[in-house]
């Protein structure tokens, strides 16, 4: 197993930010932690790469306790904070020489950087010191800063926080990249980020798990329902519409304009042009919306 968390609770004072949380990550999974402002999202993650340590319970990472073998967890860990800490001052090689030096890479070091700007695209931005770059362009010197002593595991707190649309799908490619060869734990906000990158969710709510799969199944779970918008070129009784087969909830949302509510696993497209036909009435436009990841995380967490 890559990481294993075994009962694992943290005080701060009175307050309890992780209450009794358990799971498994295995090798090769990218799996988003997802969960509102204070969940303990970024606790957790603080906890894996052994910068505080729990309450009660115990982390391993690839076979390593976090208790007594931090270092060799540190050395396995690559780890990007929400706050992005970076030496402003200096320029992007400079900093990922200095960082290699950190970690003892030894005869290879310029290779291996070589090696990391190339995959995080720092060379068209190679001569400038990084308090000159875009916001893109730090994220991208951190995740290089976390990656170059070649880790098993990345933990990524809000990698995409504050980035535009742009460099927001720039970041989530090269995430995708690099979570076809290392295990890949990332906190976001951004539900379309978890449904795009992940194999699996973890949302966590006041300390606890609320939800562990993947984001398809998650859906599915929580009672979602399916929702079919459609124009029609005239006027419909509500009461004949609410009679179409398979549907659950209809309400006019404009002139003409209909919702229809299905439940999560009726398609009620055909039943609804049926409808059409048998009343002579014309589909001006059908928009069928399923359940978000963004509902369900909406209904596990709300108070």
């Amino acid at each position: 197993m890559s990481i294993i968390v075994s009962d694992i609770s943290k005080r701060y004072g009175t307050q309890l930010a992780l209450d009794h949380v358990n799971f498994i990550i295995n090798p090769g999974e990218v799996v988003g932690l997802l969960g509102p402002n204070g969940a303990g999202k970024s606790t957790l993650m603080k906890i894996i790469t052994c910068f505080i340590p729990p309450s009660a319970g115990d982390v391993t990472v690839y076979g390593h306790n976090i208790r007594e073998e931090s270092l060799e967890i540190r050395k396995k860990v690559g780890y990007l904070p929400e706050n992005n800490p970076l030496y402003t001052e200096m320029y992007i090689r400079e900093c990922l020489e200095f960082v290699a030096g950190l970690h003892n890479i030894g005869n290879n070091k310029h290779q291996r950087i070589d090696e990391i700007m190339e995959l995080t695209g720092l060379n068209p931005e190679k001569r400038k010191k990084i308090g000159a770059l875009s916001k893109g362009y730090k994220q991208r010197v951190g995740l290089a800063m976390a990656l170059i002593h070649d880790p098993e595991v990345l933990i990524l707190d809000e990698p995409t926080s504050g980035l535009d649309p742009n460099q927001l799908v720039e970041i989530r490619n090269l995430i995708i990249e690099i979570g076809k060869q290392k295990t890949v734990v990332l906190s976001t906000h951004i539900m379309q980020e978890v449904e795009a990158m992940c194999s699996r969710a973890i949302i966590i709510n006041s300390g606890k798990i609320v939800a562990d799969d993947s984001p398809k199944n998650l859906q599915l779970a929580v009672g979602a329902t399916n929702v079919v918008k459609v124009e029609f070129d005239a006027d419909v009784d509500q009461k004949l519409l609410q009679k179409i087969p398979g549907v659950s909830k209809v309400r006019s949302i404009g002139k003409n304009i209909w919702q229809f509510d299905a439940e999560k696993e009726n398609d009620i497209r055909q039943s609804i042009f049926k409808f059409a036909v048998d009343h002579n009435l014309t589909v001006l436009s059908m928009q069928k919306e399923e359940s978000s990841l963004e509902n369900v995380f909406q209904k596990l967490t709300k108070k």
